[in-house]
């Protein structure tokens, strides 16, 4: 289990490392020159991308090689054409700032129990489940 501070026996497979200047009006670069993005507040006019939109990416992407570890695990083979479609939600009440989000798994040409199956063990390994396990509200689907 991760902890909130790195330790010698924690075995790092990959440090991300962004500089971010502007916040939601702003730019965001990566160390390696990969990522080079300009930010704008979410339902604006601008060119850029916002947070919950690079979250969404984020997490699909890696529930997607989550399921896949869960399908090999279960000795099935996932769909070529496997994708998710990732909601994710800037929410305010009474003034307070908060996400939620629907994951929307396509399988195709897998049961829909097998699915959901698939779904439900990748939800448990992804490491973007585990971390917004308990902080916020996330509905998977299977389409």
């Amino acid at each position: 289990m991760a902890t909130n501070n790195t330790t010698t026996s924690n075995k790092v497979l990959y440090t991300a490392k962004t500089h971010t200047t502007g916040g939601r009006e702003g730019t965001s670069h990566s160390d390696d020159g990969r990522l080079d993005i300009n930010l704008t507040v979410p339902g604006a006019n601008g060119s850029g991308t916002n947070p919950e939109q690079l979250f969404a990416a984020g997490w699909s992407a890696c529930f997607i090689g989550a399921m896949g570890i869960a399908a090999a695990k279960m000795k099935i083979a996932l769909p070529v054409d496997r994708a998710v479609n990732a909601e994710v939600d800037l929410c305010n009440v009474d003034g307070e700032y908060f996400l939620q989000a629907r994951l929307n798994v396509s399988l195709p040409g897998l049961d829909k129990e097998v699915a959901q199956a698939i779904a439900n063990a990748a939800h448990q390994t992804c490491p973007y489940s585990k971390a917004t396990r308990g902080n916020i509200d996330v509905v998977i689907t299977i389409i």
